[in-house]
């Protein structure tokens, strides 16, 4: 079977394409290095040829809402249109736990905003959606820093490794369309504050980490369980204490 995996190059796309190779399926890589662009359609009719089943797991260059938006509208409208004219019969995307319970986070609302359009399209489909990755907390660290201070709220935090994603993604896009949300997060649950702070004081960062409820997420007010799974989830097998150094504190 012909799989296209759209952002195959990324952090999570290179690792869809060697899960799913080494189950024998034909996986094509296609990103803007390869020459496929889903944004501007260059090379997307050639890439999806013959191929049976989409993965996107591209992301937006900007974090800035406006442009993410237009990155994640105008891939998902391109992508829809070459996949029904290649007679693609299932379409995988990758979103976020909470997207569409976080109204003042911009990203969310982009990827929101892409989540419709799939729903939207002809195209049989299938939306996972992840919490955030280990691979992330030091990014999350750094926009939350003024100074040698760290202001984070204590929501809800279940983080989860880049491989359990990978893992979720290629194991749906060998299944049937679900026509649905297929949810994973990590195997453990913790407080942003706790978890950052731990994260932290074990890798004896001289930042401390101030709990403030108003901080919210990236700069933006967010419900106490916005960025954790409601219902039933599927679960990834690492921990993070297997992948990042902790102090103990947010275990």
């Amino acid at each position: 079977m012909k799989i296209v995996v759209i952002g195959g190059s990324g952090l999570i796309g290179s690792k869809v394409v060697n899960l799913l190779g080494a189950q024998g399926h034909e996986v094509l890589a296609a990103s803007p290095k390869s020459g496929v662009n889903a944004v501007t359609g260059e090379g997307l009719a050639e890439a999806l040829d013959g191929a049976s089943v989409v993965v996107d797991v591209s992301n937006s260059p900007s974090f800035d809402p406006g442009a993410a938006k237009q990155f994640f509208e105008t891939s998902a409208g391109n992508l829809a249109a070459a996949e029904g004219a290649a007679g693609v019969g299932h379409h995988v995307a990758l979103s976020v736990v909470g997207a569409d319970r976080m109204p003042n986070v911009g990203y969310m609302q982009a990827k929101v905003a892409q989540e419709a359009m799939i729903t939207a399209s002809p195209i049989p489909y299938s939306i996972v959606r992840a919490t955030q990755f280990f691979e992330f907390l030091d990014a999350i660290a750094a926009t939350s820093t003024d100074g040698d201070t760290v202001r984070l709220g204590p929501v809800l935090f279940q983080p989860i490794a880049a491989d359990d994603v990978a893992a979720t993604v290629a194991d749906v896009a060998l299944g049937a369309p679900v026509g649905g949300i297929v949810e994973v997060a990590g195997p453990d649950r913790f407080r942003l504050d706790e978890v950052i702070r731990s994260v932290l004081r074990g890798e004896q960062d001289p930042r401390q980490v101030v709990t403030d409820p108003a901080a919210g997420y990236y700069g933006a007010a967010v419900a106490e369980d916005a960025l954790v799974p409601l219902g039933a989830a599927r679960t990834g097998q690492i921990r993070l204490a297997d992948r990042r150094t902790l102090d103990g504190a947010g275990q």
